[in-house]
C-alpha cells in the first residue's frame, strides 16, 4: 500500500489545524490500513529550533505508524488563471504520496497557473486545494471533492463557506473563486476572477 502524508502549516513554531488532521489521520489509518489504535500527531512532530521562526510545511508521512517528518520552507505562489480538466478516473480519497494522477493532470494546464479537475461532470479539486466561489454574499465549495481537506473541514465547521454541487455550467453565477489547503486560508488564499476560468 501507498504511504499517506499530511502537510501542516507550521509558522513562527505553531502547528495549525491539528484536530482536523488528527481526524483525517486516524480516519485514514483505520479505512486505508486497518489500524484502529489512534495516535496524535502532536506526539511525533519534533520543531527544530531553527524551523520555529517563519513559514513552513510540515510534512509527515505514515503508513500504520508515522515513517517520517520533514519542514519545508513554505513560499506562496501566485495564482491567478485555473483551467478546467476533465480527470474522470482520478482517485485521491485518501492523501497519497504519490500522486502521478494529478501530476498528470496538472501537466494540462497550459498557460494557466493551475487547474480545476471535473470529475464525472462536477467541479472537485485544484491540483494541490480544495477550490471555494463567492456568489456575491458567501463562499461554496464543491460537495464533490477529491479529498476532504482539514481548512475545508475547518470552514465548513465554522460556518465561513458552504457545500453544494457545482458543475462548469454554474460557474457564471459566481464572482470569483479561491483555493484553500493546509497553507491558505481564505484571508491568505489564491483569488481567481471567474472570467479566467478557461475550459480545456
Amino acid at each position: 500500500m501507498s504511504p499517506l502524508f499530511e502537510t501542516i502549516r507550521l509558522k513562527d513554531g505553531l502547528l495549525f489545524n491539528l484536530r482536523f488532521h488528527n481526524r483525517r489521520l486516524n480516519d485514514s489509518r483505520r479505512s486505508y490500513f486497518g489500524v484502529s489504535q489512534e495516535i496524535r500527531l502532536e506526539d511525533f512532530i519534533q520543531i527544530p529550533d531553527d524551523k520555529k521562526n517563519g513559514l513552513y510545511r510540515c510534512r509527515v508521512t505514515y503508513s500504520p505508524g508515522i515513517e517520517k517528518t520533514e519542514f519545508i520552507r513554505h513560499e506562496y505562489r501566485a495564482v491567478k488563471s485555473l483551467k478546467l480538466v476533465e480527470g474522470n478516473t482520478v482517485d485521491y480519497r485518501f492523501k497519497y504520496s504519490a500522486r502521478g494522477q494529478l501530476e498528470k493532470l496538472f501537466g494540462q494546464r497550459g498557460n494557466c497557473d493551475d487547474i480545476l479537475i471535473v470529475k464525472n461532470g462536477c467541479i472537485s479539486d485544484s491540483f494541490t486545494a480544495n477550490a471555494v466561489f463567492f456568489d456575491g454574499e458567501k463562499w461554496w465549495t464543491p460537495d464533490t471533492p477529491l479529498l476532504s481537506g482539514t481548512q475545508r473541514a475547518r470552514l465548513l465547521e465554522e460556518k465561513k463557506i458552504f457545500e453544494c454541487r457545482i458543475t462548469p455550467a454554474c460557474l457564471p453565477k459566481y464572482q470569483k473563486a479561491g483555493l484553500i489547503n493546509a497553507m491558505w486560508n481564505l484571508e491568505e488564499m489564491p483569488v481567481v476572477e471567474i472570467s479566467d476560468i478557461f475550459i480545456e
